[in-house]
């Protein structure tokens, strides 16, 4: 019979691709899930370390039945890891989300040396290579010993559980006709068993397919009822038990619409939620269940009711959480920013391995082909490797969609946005640039211009570090005020737009993007609404949580974390999904008022105040003070009105100037070569993503109708004011 055995512990790590001939007694000693990026991964300069690095321990060979089997499971190796026994090379894998088995048994000797090499460096064949977060390298999630009888089910080919259910629900009847499929070496018969009911069939060429009937199927209904099944297969040998496997399955019917939008169980459920990348301070990506845990918690807490894991596969643990809770999932590979020629047979692996491993999981409702990656622009080979990509998808898998991530600069006709059967794009506007009003006309003129295509909203966000503060926010600030702001019209939004069959804020949690350098953080995108260490949930987090968290009553005071306030009167938001909230100053009753969401009062200050607001039994203070002066602390700089940079009386029409437009800058040899050095600037500091977006034709041509004083705006803390003034006095020499 199967037995799974932790090696999670007493491993050796050195960054050396040699590997030894026998146990090293001077490399580091650890224990697994592990990481070698946990720090410099998150602190900037794009200079985390990427290489070969090596694991090793001894294992004492198992007891094994006679021709049984002892395998080697490794959960994540980020990006491509060999395995050695003894010496013996056994196996290569490449990718960094998915898992992979290792049939170690004839070179185990009674005491045998693994080791692992783990390598997260630069190529051009394994995704990703270029995209806004950290490569962690390491062996970041478990690895175990697996032993079984000589005859087991299928443990190798693309870390396959050896069993694949699909059940067909038919809505009408009220049953579900469920097909269990098993794979296996060896063996003579297989039984599965659901709900106390048994069925046996015996083995050819290493398979079976039963099916089973269930009436009075209890669905699987997201978030309201998630009930899941479980499916226990045995396998077979002669008379006697000599293997076992049981997976969890949910009964549930999907449904996409250009018009109703996402369909479960055959109603219209508006999916709204967010994405999430799967690392946190100061241990990168080496997770425990833990983590994961409260992860889950904390989306649960905002009342989302989908997830996007991007941008790759990640952990079991997880998506079990998410059938668990009821969380519709959009499951994706790392094929993202940047196409690879070399790469094509990687992200077909990729996908190959995320549905074989994922197929079982009721939560996931669509494969995500790709992210973002027409950045460099559509050729044949990214069109021919998405077609391909969409082939295996539906191949492998009938009973759910494909999809993609379309940045908007993608030009609306590509044949790209075709290939996938619905689609999703990420937008910025009001972020990166443009104005929030743009998000509206973006929907608008795509659904008049385009009825029967199925649209979703998979990127959204501002980023805001919860240091800065201030009573006039305004885009680009980075402030917690300017955040919410953004989010308020977005949410807004999305109520104007209720065909998007599902709509992903960008992001649950800020996370680590080494090449990052701005908004007074070091290595992070801060667009969470939860910060990178899980111990703040900035005010957008409440806002969200108003919106669609029904069932837990609260009233949440915004700015907190501004005390010091320099006005007479300052303003105090209020987020709650009770219909009343009162506020009381001091202990006195100031005003209530009634609304949905938000709430917004004016206040004299005078000097130390609390603010009380209440709704019912919910209760929330906070503590603000009168200031002289604006706190300094409160703001990295650029603040106030954009027309403000340089003395008007100064100002000549016929120099060039940051009011001119950026194409008409670029056009002129002088004023170009100053504006273009200023442009390469402001995209360094915001890491490889952006220089290589920058180089789009299509966001060329946003980019050129803009004025740069807009863009310069935009830049934040990538073009501090006296370089801004600077760059307006070079110009203003320079006739036109």
């Amino acid at each position: 019979m199967r037995n799974v055995i932790s090696l999670n512990e007493g491993w050796l790590f050195a960054k050396t691709a040699k590997v030894p001939e026998e146990l090293p007694a001077n490399w580091e000693n650890v224990n697994l899930p592990h990481t070698w990026n946990a720090r410099d991964g998150q602190d900037g300069n794009n200079d985390y370390w990427r290489g070969t690095a090596m694991y090793c321990r001894c294992l004492k060979k198992p007891e094994l039945e006679p021709e049984g089997k002892a395998f080697l499971e490794v959960r994540g190796a980020a990006s491509i890891a060999e395995v050695y026994v003894n010496g013996q090379k056994l196996s290569r894998h490449e990718g960094g989300y998915s898992a992979f088995r290792v049939d170690i048994t004839d070179a185990l000797k009674d005491s045998s040396l693994i080791c692992i090499s783990v390598d997260n460096g630069e190529n051009d064949f394994v995704y990703p290579q270029k995209a806004d977060f950290t490569f962690y390298g390491g062996l970041y999630r478990d690895v175990n010993l697996i032993t079984t009888s000589g005859a087991h089910f299928e443990l190798e080919k693309d870390g396959t559980p050896g069993i694949r259910v699909t059940p067909i629900v038919d809505p009408d009847r009220g049953s579900a006709n469920v097909m269990v499929e098993t794979w296996h070496q060896g063996g003579d018969a297989v039984v599965v068993t659901i709900d106390q009911q048994s069925r046996s069939q015996d083995a050819v060429n290493g398979h079976t397919s039963i099916s089973f009937p269930i009436e009075n199927v209890h669905l699987w209904d997201g978030v309201n009822d998630p009930y899941l099944y479980t499916a226990t297969a045995e396998l077979i040998s002669g008379s006697r038990v000599v293997d076992q496997i049981s997976v969890r399955f949910g009964c549930r019917t999907i449904g996409f619409d250009p018009e109703k939008g996402f369909q479960l169980n055959g109603r219209t459920y508006p999916l709204r939620g967010v994405s999430r990348h799967q690392d946190r301070w100061g241990i990168g990506n080496a997770l425990t269940i833990r983590e994961h845990q409260e992860d889950m918690e904390l989306i649960r807490e905002i009342g989302a009711n989908t997830v996007r894991l991007a941008h790759y596969q990640q952990a079991q643990e997880f998506y079990d959480l998410c059938d668990e809770y009821g969380m519709v999932v959009w499951a994706e590979i790392p094929y993202i920013t940047e196409h690879m020629p070399k790469g094509r047979q990687n992200t077909l692996d990729q996908m190959r391995e995320l549905i074989t491993q994922c197929c079982n999981h009721p939560s996931i409702v669509c494969w995500g082909l790709s992210n973002e990656i027409s950045v460099h622009g559509v050729t044949d080979d990214v069109v021919e490797n998405h077609v391909l990509l969409n082939d295996l998808c539906h191949h492998m898998d009938g009973t759910r969609p494909t999809t993609m991530a379309h940045a908007f600069m993608l030009e609306q006709e590509s044949p790209l946005i075709q290939i996938a059967d619905i689609g999703s794009y990420n937008l910025y506007f009001g972020w990166y640039l443009g104005t929030l009003e743009q998000n509206d006309s973006f929907f608008d003129e795509y659904h008049v211009k385009f009825p029967e295509r199925i649209m979703g909203f998979s990127e959204y966000g501002a980023d805001a570090n919860v240091k800065f503060q201030t009573s006039r926010p305004d885009q680009g600030d980075y402030s917690e005020q300017y955040q919410c702001k953004y989010h308020e019209y977005i949410l807004e939004c999305i109520e104007r737009h209720p065909w998007l069959w599902a709509t992903h804020c960008w992001n649950m949690f800020d996370f680590a993007a080494d090449g990052r350098d701005e908004g007074g953080a070091h290595g992070l995108n801060q667009k969470g609404l939860v910060t990178i260490d899980r111990k703040v949930k900035k005010d957008a987090f409440y806002l969200y949580k108003a919106a669609w968290n029904k069932s837990e009553p609260f009233v949440h005071v915004c700015g907190r974390r501004y005390i010091d306030r320099a006005e007479r009167e300052t303003e105090i938001r209020v987020y709650s999904n009770q219909p009343s909230v009162t506020l009381f100053v001091d202990g006195q009753e100031v005003e209530t008022l009634e609304g949905r969401i938000k709430f917004v009062f004016r206040v004299p200050l005078s000097g130390e105040h609390i603010i009380t607001a209440v709704s019912g039994s919910c209760t929330d203070t906070i503590r603000i003070c009168r200031a002289e002066e604006p706190n300094p602390d409160y703001s990295f700089g650029n603040s106030g009105s954009v027309g403000n940079w340089f003395d008007e009386e100064d100002f000549d029409s016929s120099c060039w100037s940051v009011r001119d437009s950026f194409g008409a800058l670029m056009a002129h040899p002088e004023a170009g070569k100053i504006a273009g050095a200023v442009m390469a600037k402001m995209t360094a500091s915001r890491g490889d993503v952006a220089k290589s977006a920058n180089q789009n034709p299509n966001l060329q041509k946003i980019l050129a109708g803009m004025s740069f004083q807009a863009l310069l705006k935009q830049a934040g803390d990538a073009a501090p004011l006296e370089v801004i003034r600077q760059i307006n006095e070079q110009l203003q020499k320079i006739k036109k």
